[in-house]
């Protein structure tokens, strides 16, 4: 049955199938607002994983050395 996937008419079929059910005016809608939610994503992702580079990397405080007693 499933041999090798999605074939070329899977998605053929999938795309009539979403601009029935959504129709060709709110297709370039969806299709911005998705862009946008993955812009966000992206770009929280990248702001997550330089924050975290930067707690990684930041110097540790060196503590002096004890007092000898002479």
């Amino acid at each position: 049955m499933l041999r090798n996937g999605l074939e070329p008419w899977h998605l053929l079929v999938l795309a009539i199938v979403v601009i029935v059910l959504f129709g060709s005016k709110k297709l370039p809608d969806t299709a911005r607002a998705l862009g946008r939610s993955m812009r966000i994503l992206k770009s929280e992702a990248k702001a997550m994983k330089e924050e975290t580079g930067t707690e990684d990397t930041a110097p540790t405080p060196v503590e002096p050395p004890p007092a000898t007693r002479g």
